[in-house]
């Protein structure tokens, strides 16, 4: 094959695995809530065979897909969007990143402080639209900082675009990412601009990520060392820590994510295209809007065709997920751990049943033997069993 793409539906969960209870998350399934909701219309990945992969029941099975699909199981101990992306990218987590339910510990918020000479309000797990609404006004009258975290291994900042404008906002969050390491190497520091007044702030989508380095290669390594083009699209650039991408650009919203794989498609590249589009999550899963996850999804199966009509017999698609985020799930606002799904669509693809893989990593593996280059992972390629 000549160009892979490879699109993460950003918390896209089909179903808790055996161990959900252990993270949490007990009776969660992101695709079965949406499926309750009168928005979700998806026949183009319906069609593929998404009702058709192992466990899923809230949907009408297609009689005869047009793709090959299978439920991936996460092997990495998390839930959360670093490592769910690592893991696709081929390097399974057998320990979890740090979190902290009861905030960061003065070790680390004595020299952050010092080196922003900036104050901390809140620093503890909260719900990103409420922790601005609770500590907004206060930032804004002293320019202290809102420093929270979630369930995930995250340390968030909070400023105000007219207080701390997001540049200097990143100049902290690369501040924090050096005093994070080691034992305290959260996953990701992640910057949250917002805007606006007292009893209205709105968080912008200058929104940027500062992720731990990945510990070995991953895919993009390899593609990128193979002399292939590498191309992240989203936050993929941010989620590896600028490593193994030949060119990337951001995303503002899912429907400029498609715009920019569309825009690639157009060129005639050789790698692969790795697309994160995570409005799902961060929009609809974490906000508990279960009509607005159906909703955005409906809008990318509708543009799904869009992407296909372009492809050439050396193209494949791949749709999946990182981790996932039920948004009808109560006990929490955090992601949720579930199986993810796998569609994999093109002209030489036949459309086969994989089963229940036990790793997201066996994307990394078949996409790496697809393009004729060397990775060492764990997973395990399915190239065969698909490729016409």
């Amino acid at each position: 094959m000549k160009r892979v793409f490879l699109i993460v539906l950003d918390s896209f969960g089909i179903g808790q695995m055996p161990d959900s209870a252990a993270f949490g998350d007990v009776g969660v399934n992101t695709l079965a809530s949406c499926a309750a909701s009168p928005l979700l219309n998806i026949p183009n990945m319906i069609d593929a065979g998404l009702a058709n992969i192992d466990g899923v029941s809230c949907l009408s099975k297609a009689v005869s897909p047009t793709g090959a699909y299978a439920r991936l199981a996460e092997a990495s101990m998390g839930k959360d969007t670093t490592i769910g992306h690592w893991e696709i990218a081929g390097l399974v987590s057998p320990e979890p990143l740090p979190t902290y339910p009861n905030g960061f510990p003065e070790e680390i918020l004595a020299p952050f402080r010092a080196a922003t000479g900036r104050g901390v309000l809140a620093n503890a797990p909260w719900s990103g639209t409420e922790v601005i609404e609770k500590y907004g006004q206060q930032h804004m009258q002293t320019g202290d900082l809102i420093v929270y975290t979630s369930a995930d291994s995250v340390f968030q900042i909070a400023a105000h675009e007219d207080i701390v404008p997001p540049e200097q906002l990143y100049e902290y969050c690369r501040i924090a990412r050096k005093l994070l390491v080691g034992k305290h190497g959260v996953g990701r520091v992640i910057a949250r601009p917002f805007v606006g007044a007292p009893g209205s702030f709105k968080r912008t989508a200058n929104r940027h990520d500062f992720s731990l380095e990945p510990p070995a290669d991953t895919l993009l390594d390899a593609v990128k060392n193979a002399g292939l083009d590498s191309i992240g699209v989203g936050k993929i650039y941010d989620i590896f820590a600028g490593r193994g991408t030949t060119e990337h650009v951001y995303n503002h919203s899912n429907a400029d994510g498609m715009a920019h794989t569309l825009h690639y498609a157009h060129r005639p590249f050789h790698g692969l295209c790795f697309v994160n589009l995570v409005d799902f999550d961060m929009n609809f899963g974490h906000r508990r809007d279960v009509d607005g996850y159906a909703m955005a999804l409906s809008e990318f199966d509708a543009w799904l065709p869009n992407l296909l009509e372009m492809l050439t017999e050396e193209d494949v698609v791949m749709l999946t997920a990182d981790h996932g985020c039920d948004p009808a799930y109560q006990a929490t606002t955090d992601h949720t751990r579930e199986y993810v799904p796998l569609l994999v669509l093109g002209k030489r693809i036949a459309p086969v049943n994989l089963g229940t893989r036990k790793s997201f990593a066996d994307i990394a593996a078949t996409v790496a033997e697809m393009l004729g280059i060397p990775l060492s992972t764990p997973g395990k390629s399915f190239a065969q069993e698909v490729l016409k």
